[in-house]
C-alpha cells in the first residue's frame, strides 16, 4: 500500500511532538471519526503508518504519535529496551497521546469535539497497553478501544466509558492466556462492554505483515474487519453509558 498520509507536528504539554496523520481521501481538511493509533515496541514503522492509511480509506481521521521520537528497530532486544525505557516515563507517553487526541479534536475530527461521543484508540502490543491505560486516564474522551496482543492488569475500568475489542494470539509467549482471562474478568466486573477474540494458530505480531515468523493473513483480515465494525459504531455514539 502506498502511504497517503504525512508526518505532522503537534503540541504536547508545551513541547512539539511528531506523528503520522492520514485523513479521508487524503484531502486537506478532510475529517472523519478520530482514531489515535499507538504503535508497538518497534516504533512508528511502516506497518503502523499503513494502519493509519487504511483507516483513512475507511473514512477515519487517524493519527499515530511517534512515541519514540524518531527511533525504530526491527530487533527484538532493541525493541524491548526502547519499550522498557518509555514505560518508565508515563508522564511523557500519556502527554503525547493526550496531545494527539487534542490535535484531532482541534482539527475537526468527529467524536469528543462535538460533545456527542469520544474518539477511538487502536493499539498494538506496547501501544495496546497504553490504549487501555488512556481509556481510564482520559475516560471522557475515549469511546472505543481496540487492542492487539497486550493487557494491562490492575486498571480501574470502572472509571472508563469505552467499549473494548481485544485481539489475542493463541500461542503467545509474551501474553499468556491467564493474563487475558484476568483482564476479561476486570472488564466484566467493571460492567464495560468488551469483546475478546483469540485467533487459533496465531502468534504475537500476527497482524504485522513485516513479521513473517508470526504474520497470519487470514487472522489479520478478520481482525481488521472486526476492528472497523467497532470503530464505525462506537465513536459515533455517546461515550457515556
Amino acid at each position: 500500500m502506498t502511504g497517503t498520509g504525512q508526518m505532522i507536528e503537534f503540541d504536547t504539554q508545551g513541547a512539539p511532538a511528531t506523528g503520522y496523520l492520514a485523513t479521508p481521501d487524503a484531502a486537506e481538511g478532510a475529517t472523519g471519526p478520530g482514531v489515535v493509533v499507538l504503535h508497538a515496541w518497534w516504533g512508528l514503522t511502516e506497518p503502523f503508518r499503513q494502519v493509519c492509511d487504511r483507516l483513512a480509506a475507511a473514512g477515519f481521521m487517524a493519527l499515530a504519535p511517534d512515541l519514540y521520537r524518531g527511533k525504530t528497530t526491527a530487533v527484538v532486544e532493541e525493541a524491548e529496551a526502547l519499550g522498557a525505557a518509555l514505560d518508565q516515563d508515563a508522564e511523557r507517553w500519556r502527554g503525547d497521546i493526550a496531545g494527539a487526541l487534542r490535535f484531532l479534536r482541534q482539527h475537526g475530527a468527529s467524536g469528543a469535539a462535538d460533545g456527542r461521543g469520544g474518539f477511538g484508540l487502536l493499539g498494538f502490543s506496547l501501544g495496546g497497553a497504553y490504549a487501555l491505560d488512556m481509556s481510564v486516564q482520559r475516560a471522557d474522551e475515549i469511546a472505543a478501544v481496540v487492542i492487539f496482543y497486550d493487557t494491562y492488569p490492575g486498571l480501574d475500568y470502572r472509571r472508563a466509558q469505552a467499549a473494548y475489542l481485544c485481539h489475542f494470539a493463541e500461542d503467545d509467549t509474551f501474553v499468556p492466556a491467564e493474563k487475558v482471562a484476568q483482564m476479561e474478568r476486570e472488564l466484566q466486573a467493571a460492567g464495560r462492554p468488551a469483546t475478546i477474540y483469540t485467533y487459533p494458530g496465531t502468534k504475537h505480531w500476527f497482524f504485522e505483515a513485516n513479521r513473517p515468523d508470526a504474520y497470519n493473513a487470514a487472522a489479520a483480515a478478520l481482525a481488521w474487519e472486526r476492528t472497523i465494525t467497532v470503530l464505525n459504531a462506537e465513536p459515533r455514539r455517546s461515550s457515556r453509558p
